[in-house]
Protein backbone atom coordinates (compact mmCIF):
# COMPACT_ATOMS: atom_id res chain seq x y z
CA UNK A 1 0.00 0.00 0.00
CA UNK A 2 1.26 3.36 -1.44
CA UNK A 3 1.78 5.42 1.86
CA UNK A 4 -0.54 8.98 0.99
CA UNK A 5 1.98 12.39 1.65
CA UNK A 6 0.73 13.57 5.35
CA UNK A 7 0.50 17.76 5.27
CA UNK A 8 3.23 19.57 7.35
CA UNK A 9 0.16 21.38 9.08
CA UNK A 10 -3.90 21.64 9.11
CA UNK A 11 -4.48 23.38 6.64
CA UNK A 12 -8.22 24.68 5.05
CA UNK A 13 -8.26 20.77 3.52
CA UNK A 14 -8.17 19.40 6.67
CA UNK A 15 -10.96 21.64 8.73
CA UNK A 16 -14.15 22.46 7.49
CA UNK A 17 -15.37 25.91 7.25
CA UNK A 18 -17.76 27.62 10.47
CA UNK A 19 -19.46 30.77 11.11
CA UNK A 20 -16.58 31.76 13.54
CA UNK A 21 -13.97 30.86 11.07
CA UNK A 22 -15.67 33.42 9.11
CA UNK A 23 -16.28 35.97 11.52
CA UNK A 24 -12.80 35.87 12.46
CA UNK A 25 -12.08 36.93 9.00
CA UNK A 26 -14.51 39.48 8.58
CA UNK A 27 -13.30 40.89 11.74
CA UNK A 28 -10.38 41.64 10.56
CA UNK A 29 -11.51 42.56 7.14
CA UNK A 30 -13.73 45.25 9.00
CA UNK A 31 -10.51 46.49 10.43
CA UNK A 32 -9.00 47.08 7.33
CA UNK A 33 -12.26 48.76 6.08
CA UNK A 34 -12.30 51.15 9.23
CA UNK A 35 -8.53 52.94 8.48
CA UNK A 36 -10.57 54.01 4.87
CA UNK A 37 -13.68 55.00 6.30
CA UNK A 38 -11.94 56.92 8.53
CA UNK A 39 -9.88 58.36 6.02
CA UNK A 40 -13.07 59.40 4.10
CA UNK A 41 -14.22 60.83 7.37
CA UNK A 42 -10.94 63.10 7.87
CA UNK A 43 -11.52 64.26 4.20
CA UNK A 44 -14.79 65.31 5.12
CA UNK A 45 -13.71 67.29 8.00
CA UNK A 46 -10.39 68.50 6.20
CA UNK A 47 -13.08 70.15 3.53
CA UNK A 48 -15.68 71.32 6.30
CA UNK A 49 -12.67 73.37 7.72
CA UNK A 50 -11.01 75.11 4.31
CA UNK A 51 -14.86 76.37 4.12
CA UNK A 52 -17.96 75.95 2.09
CA UNK A 53 -17.04 75.61 -1.20
CA UNK A 54 -14.75 72.02 -0.24
CA UNK A 55 -17.47 71.23 1.74
CA UNK A 56 -19.82 71.56 -0.86
CA UNK A 57 -17.85 69.27 -3.33
CA UNK A 58 -17.21 66.38 -0.56
CA UNK A 59 -21.26 66.78 0.20
CA UNK A 60 -21.63 66.56 -3.21
CA UNK A 61 -19.82 63.13 -3.84
CA UNK A 62 -20.32 62.06 -0.45
CA UNK A 63 -24.15 62.43 -1.43
CA UNK A 64 -24.10 60.71 -4.75
CA UNK A 65 -25.40 57.05 -5.06
CA UNK A 66 -21.36 55.98 -5.06
CA UNK A 67 -20.72 57.78 -2.13
CA UNK A 68 -24.09 56.58 -0.05
CA UNK A 69 -22.76 52.82 -0.55
CA UNK A 70 -19.63 53.27 0.28
CA UNK A 71 -20.91 55.43 3.81
CA UNK A 72 -23.48 52.15 4.32
CA UNK A 73 -20.71 49.97 4.27
CA UNK A 74 -18.57 52.30 6.15
CA UNK A 75 -21.14 52.38 9.04
CA UNK A 76 -21.71 48.22 8.36
CA UNK A 77 -18.07 47.91 8.97
CA UNK A 78 -17.93 49.96 11.85
CA UNK A 79 -20.62 48.82 13.89
CA UNK A 80 -19.93 44.60 12.88
CA UNK A 81 -16.21 45.39 14.03
CA UNK A 82 -17.77 46.84 17.23
CA UNK A 83 -19.89 43.90 18.23
CA UNK A 84 -17.21 41.41 16.78
CA UNK A 85 -15.25 43.61 19.83
CA UNK A 86 -18.06 42.80 22.56
CA UNK A 87 -18.21 39.12 21.25
CA UNK A 88 -14.22 39.25 21.71
CA UNK A 89 -14.81 40.57 25.19
CA UNK A 90 -17.78 37.81 26.13
CA UNK A 91 -15.32 35.45 25.07
CA UNK A 92 -12.92 37.09 27.33
CA UNK A 93 -14.77 36.84 29.86
CA UNK A 94 -14.59 33.18 30.42
CA UNK A 95 -18.53 32.99 28.81
CA UNK A 96 -20.26 31.80 25.62
CA UNK A 97 -17.23 29.35 25.00
CA UNK A 98 -18.90 26.25 24.32
CA UNK A 99 -19.49 25.00 20.86
CA UNK A 100 -23.12 26.09 20.36
CA UNK A 101 -22.30 29.27 21.66
CA UNK A 102 -19.83 30.19 19.93
CA UNK A 103 -21.93 29.80 16.94
CA UNK A 104 -25.07 31.42 18.64
CA UNK A 105 -22.82 34.62 19.14
CA UNK A 106 -21.14 35.10 15.79
CA UNK A 107 -24.77 34.67 14.33
CA UNK A 108 -25.73 37.01 16.30
CA UNK A 109 -23.05 39.62 15.86
CA UNK A 110 -23.28 39.21 12.22
CA UNK A 111 -27.80 39.71 12.57
CA UNK A 112 -27.16 42.52 14.95
CA UNK A 113 -24.44 44.85 12.74
CA UNK A 114 -27.15 44.28 9.64
CA UNK A 115 -29.98 45.53 11.87
CA UNK A 116 -28.74 48.03 13.53
CA UNK A 117 -26.83 49.47 10.42
CA UNK A 118 -30.42 49.28 8.87
CA UNK A 119 -31.79 50.94 12.01
CA UNK A 120 -28.96 53.84 11.69
CA UNK A 121 -29.52 54.21 7.96
CA UNK A 122 -33.18 54.11 8.43
CA UNK A 123 -33.38 56.78 11.19
CA UNK A 124 -31.21 58.61 9.12
CA UNK A 125 -33.39 58.78 6.02
CA UNK A 126 -36.41 59.77 7.73
CA UNK A 127 -34.37 62.58 9.55
CA UNK A 128 -33.13 64.58 7.02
Amino acid sequence: MPVRPRPLSPHLQIYRWTITMTMSIVHRATGIANYLGTLFLVIWLCAAAWGPGPLDMVNAIYGSWLGQLVLFGYSWSLLHHMLGGVRHFVWDSIHGLEAGQRELLSWVNLGASVVLTLLVWTIFVWVH
